[in-house]
Order: structure tokens, then C-alpha cells, then sequence
């Protein structure tokens, strides 16, 4: 199911959809039985969330080849993004998408904590 979660989310940010992509991407779906549950920070992300709900639930139908898939948008305004963003983080993350950050860094003596 996260599989094709993040597919139709990817497919969504090359079409241009960033926002979309990112709520869809800002944490993973919590799975019980048939029914997928997802924590958005705010009423205004539940919205927008809500827009292309049933895109997304076709996707996970056809794909998943179950069509008793709901899907439940909890707003938590307390959320916290799971992803943490500090400069090794990111560092890390360009790092994974192109390992050549490594020999430019070392090239320029480039540091982090600078």
C-alpha cells in the first residue's frame, strides 16, 4: 500500500502538484485492515487533501485490486513533521541523490558547520 501511495504521490509532483505531493508525503499512512488513516497538521491541509481523495483512492483501488479501501483524514494541530531538516539532514538527503556532493565538498573543503 505505501508503495503505491508514493508512487501517486511522485506522480502527482511531476505533474506539478507539489502541495498535493507533499501532504501525501509529509507522513506515512497508518494501515488497519481496509482502512487507511493519515495525520495532516491543519484544516486547510485536510481540504486540500480532500480534493484529490478521489484520485488517490482510485489509484490504491485499481492498483491494490481492493475496492473496500477508505481512506480517513485526521487533523492533529499539534502535528510535528516527522522529517527533521537540519544541514546534515539535508546534506545527507543530496548526498543519496547524487553521490558527487561528496567529492565537490571535499575538493572546495567545504564543511557543514561553517
Amino acid at each position: 500500500m505505501l508503495l503505491q501511495w508514493n508512487k501517486y504521490a511522485q506522480r502527482l509532483g511531476d505533474k506539478g502538484y507539489k502541495i498535493m505531493e507533499s501532504l501525501l508525503l509529509i507522513n506515512d499512512p497508518k494501515l488497519n485492515g481496509t482502512a487507511i488513516s493519515i495525520e495532516l497538521p491543519n484544516e486547510g491541509s485536510k481540504l486540500d487533501f480532500e480534493k484529490e481523495l478521489n484520485g488517490l483512492l482510485g489509484h490504491l483501488k485499481g492498483h491494490l485490486h481492493n475496492h473496500d479501501i477508505t481512506i480517513e483524514v485526521i487533523v492533529n494541530e499539534s502535528f510535528e513533521n516527522k522529517r527533521s531538516f537540519n544541514d546534515q539532514d539535508r546534506y545527507n538527503r543530496l548526498l543519496e541523490i547524487n553521490p558527487n556532493i561528496e567529492l565537490l565538498r571535499t575538493t572546495f573543503g567545504l564543511d557543514l558547520d561553517a
